[in-house]
């Protein structure tokens, strides 16, 4: 079962953690910074004619694959955790997905379904790393590229962590997302990290794009992802969410945690979309006592 965190870790809040049929209250405290900091080195691969970016840090021997959110990248979406996470026990990997970041060119597509297609290349890049098994952790649409990989291909998954993700969209979600499609009405401090890597013409291009193709599950699909599948996982999974999340309602993270058997789902109650990078230093150690002590 999960254990309750020691108190060095936080500074007083809590976190409800839901394990099934039962609730329990866990303390939560500030963390101290990890000072040390880990060697990041980059690489390319490619997957049917396509560059794949990744990095890895760490030498430890568990591994973990983090999968970015939309239009994210590695540095974009987990510095905190390449750099800061504990690489005795862990050995990091992250990646760009095809049409992301530096995983380009060429730029992205968007088959149908598109998150099968990044599940596929999730696999191909697990193979080409020469990895037989990886824990995944997911954020957003790389918590949802996490699921579809679980269903598919169970046989290279070791544990998962999902946080902000969904495994189907309801009228509600396309609204929410929806209110974000104008990027004028983003702060130049939410814009900016997505207009360094991309450039602000092509950032808003490939925005819109992946609203088009993210809300097509909804309009051409019932609004099922994953959802009528997630029930056959039986992974050992670490569910998290932000209950102060705009984008992900209660509900998603609720639904997942029902349908995986012996899931664990922690609500952080003043959290948002963003909470590993908010927190960092909290989630780190959240996920590495499940990755490397929780069985």
């Amino acid at each position: 079962m999960l254990k309750f965190l020691p108190r060095s870790i936080f500074a007083g809040k809590t976190i409800v953690s839901h394990l099934p049929k039962s609730a329990l209250q866990i303390p939560f405290y500030r963390s101290m910074s990890n000072t040390s900091g880990n060697e990041i080195i980059s690489h390319e691969t490619t997957l049917d004619g396509r560059t794949i970016f990744w990095e890895k840090a760490g030498i430890g021997t568990h591994n973990a694959l983090f999968l970015p959110g939309a239009i994210g990248s590695t540095r974009t979406d987990f510095g905190p955790q390449l750099s800061k996470m504990d690489g005795s026990k862990l050995s990091l990997y992250s990646w760009d997905p095809s049409g992301y970041g530096k995983s380009r060119p060429p730029n992205r597509t968007w088959p149908d379904k598109f998150f099968d297609r990044d599940a596929a290349d999730v696999k191909a890049l697990v193979k080409d790393i020469g990895l037989e098994k990886v824990s995944l952790v997911g954020w957003s649409d790389g918590g949802i590229t996490a699921l579809v990989v679980a269903v598919l291909y169970p046989e290279i998954v070791d544990k998962l962590v999902i946080f902000g993700a969904n495994c189907y969209m309801t009228k509600s979600d396309v609204d929410a997302l929806e209110n974000i499609r104008d990027l004028d009405k983003w702060s130049e401090r939410m814009r900016k990290p997505f207009e360094d890597v991309y450039g602000a013409e092509y950032f808003r291009e490939l925005w819109n794009d992946w609203i088009n193709a993210y809300r097509s599950y909804y309009d051409n699909h019932n609004g099922d992802i994953v959802k009528d599948r997630v029930c056959e996982i039986n992974k050992p999974t670490l569910i998290i969410h932000g209950q102060l999340d705009p984008l992900v309602p209660q509900e998603h993270p609720d639904y997942l945690h029902s349908q995986i058997a012996g899931s664990k789902l922690i609500n952080w109650p003043e959290a948002k979309h963003n909470l590993h990078l908010r927190y960092a230093d909290d989630f780190n150690k959240l996920v590495t006592d499940f990755l490397v002590n929780d069985v």
